[in-house]
C-alpha cells in the first residue's frame, strides 16, 4: 500500500507551526519533526509531536520517516515524565477519526496514578466467540499480506 501524499499542505495549521509561520509552544524540535504543547490539553504537558513534513495519517508518512518520528515521541515522551514528575506517560495516534487536524500527530500526555482517565476513551468489548475472533484475524492478516 503506497502513501497517498497530500502536496498542498499551505493551509495546515500544523505545516505553519513547523515553518515558524504560526506561534506554537515548541518543546522540541529538529530536521524531520516538531512537537509543542497541545493548546486543550488532557493534563498540562500534554505535547503533539508532528512530522515536518504534511501526511494526514500515519499510512501516508514515507517509511523512512516513521523512525525519526517515533524516536522523537520516545525522547519527548521520557523528558515530559521527567519534567514534570509524571507517573508514566500516555502516548496515542488517531488516523482520521478524532483528528481535529488532518496532519499526523503524536499525542504525548503525562500521567500520574489516580488522575482520573481510565484506560482508553472509549468503552471496550469482547468477540462474541473465537470463530468471530478467527475471522477478524484473518481479514487483518490477509490486508496486511496485500499490502506488502
Amino acid at each position: 500500500m503506497s502513501p497517498r501524499p497530500r502536496p498542498d499542505a499551505a493551509g495546515c495549521l500544523f505545516c505553519r507551526i513547523a515553518r515558524g509561520e504560526e506561534r506554537g509552544a515548541i518543546v522540541l524540535e529538529s530536521a524531520p519533526v516538531v512537537a509543542f504543547l497541545d493548546h486543550r490539553p488532557l493534563f498540562p504537558g500534554h505535547c503533539l509531536v508532528v512530522p515536518r513534513e504534511h501526511a494526514e495519517t500515519l499510512g501516508d508518512l514515507p517509511v523512512s520517516r516513521i523512525g525519526p518520528l517515533f524516536a522523537a515521541v520516545s525522547l519527548l515522551a521520557r523528558a515530559v515524565e521527567a519534567a514534570l514528575g509524571a507517573d508514566g506517560s500516555f502516548v496515542a495516534v488517531n488516523n482520521r477519526v478524532s483528528q481535529s487536524v488532518p496532519h499526523l500527530h503524536v499525542h504525548v500526555v503525562p500521567r500520574r496514578r489516580g488522575d482520573g482517565l481510565r484506560g482508553f476513551f472509549w468503552p471496550r468489548g469482547r468477540y462474541a466467540s473465537a470463530q468471530e475472533m478467527e475471522a477478524t484475524r484473518r481479514r487483518i492478516a490477509d490486508a496486511v499480506a496485500g499490502a506488502r
